[in-house]
């Protein structure tokens, strides 16, 4: 089934890439922090390969109401092909009433189906000794928990979890809600997260809308050449200077770079 919803994280799913474990949290309705999400996520969940898990997610569409899922469907940004799905179910989207909010339609916590997975547990303070806090209590969490805390945890938790070596993990932190653009321009400068999240990052028109986002990623060796090259154009002098001269970085950029401060001193 496809309910026509692209993002990093659905796509984890959809290929096939996620254990058990964690499809069985999704289908409880426990992981997507967004009803757009958490409504693709168990259409999609139930033509799981898995009879178990195709069975929750059945379980938990039949829990939510089906005026608070028609008013959902009634919003603009949902796209057809879930509207489809629900109707097959006898749901139809209720534009007069279209949703505004965007918390999850259902709690999978209120219901008592999750693990703790001590999301809240971190308060605020020092962010150093918050971040070793947060990182020594990660590190206890199976990937289930630290998939939930890095979607909805705190900042502290996310600055640990955006390098996590699971991927699913590490991409997850893009999909929280109460991600920051300042949180995502420290992302971009981080030599230890994976490809993968620096070609998120790369790829999305709202967050490289910021020029230090933009130059984060074009001076992280670890950004993949062709999203560094696309920022080219967009550099000041100043920091196509930078990047010429930054013998971590691959040649390619580095003559693009050299190309554009020669053009630049023509005119």
């Amino acid at each position: 089934m496809d309910p026509g919803l692209r993002s990093p994280f659905l796509d984890f799913f959809r290929r096939g890439e996620v254990a058990k474990d964690v499809r069985l949290l999704a289908a409880r309705g426990g992981l997507a922090p967004r009803a757009l999400e958490q409504l693709a996520l168990l259409a999609l969940l139930t033509e799981d390969a898995d009879a178990e898990v195709r069975g929750t997610a059945e379980a938990t569409l039949a829990v939510i109401p089906n005026d608070s899922v028609a008013a959902f469907l009634g919003r603009s940004d949902v796209p057809e092909l879930l509207r489809d799905f629900f109707r097959g179910r006898g749901i139809e989207p209720n534009m007069q009433e279209a949703a505004v909010a965007d918390d999850p339609l259902i709690d999978a916590e209120e219901r008592g189906e999750t693990a703790e997975a001590g999301a809240d547990a971190f308060g605020p303070g020092d962010d150093e000794a918050a971040r070793q806090s947060a990182s020594e209590r990660l590190a206890q969490l199976n990937v289930a928990e630290r998939l939930k805390c890095a979607m909805k945890g705190t900042k502290e938790e996310r600055a640990v979890l955006i390098r996590d070596p699971n991927k699913l993990v590490s991409v997850s932190v893009l999909s929280s809600p109460k991600l920051s653009e300042s949180e995502v321009e420290s992302f971009s400068k981080m030599a230890n997260v994976s490809e993968e999240v620096l070609r998120i990052i790369g790829m999305s028109r709202g967050w490289t809308k910021n020029y230090g986002v933009i130059v984060g990623l074009t001076k992280n060796p670890k950004t993949p050449l062709a999203i560094s090259l696309k920022f080219v154009q967009r550099l000041n002098d100043r920091d196509l200077k930078m990047v010429a001269l930054d013998r971590n970085l691959q040649e390619p950029l580095k003559l693009a770079v050299k190309k554009r401060l020669q053009g630049g001193d023509k005119e």
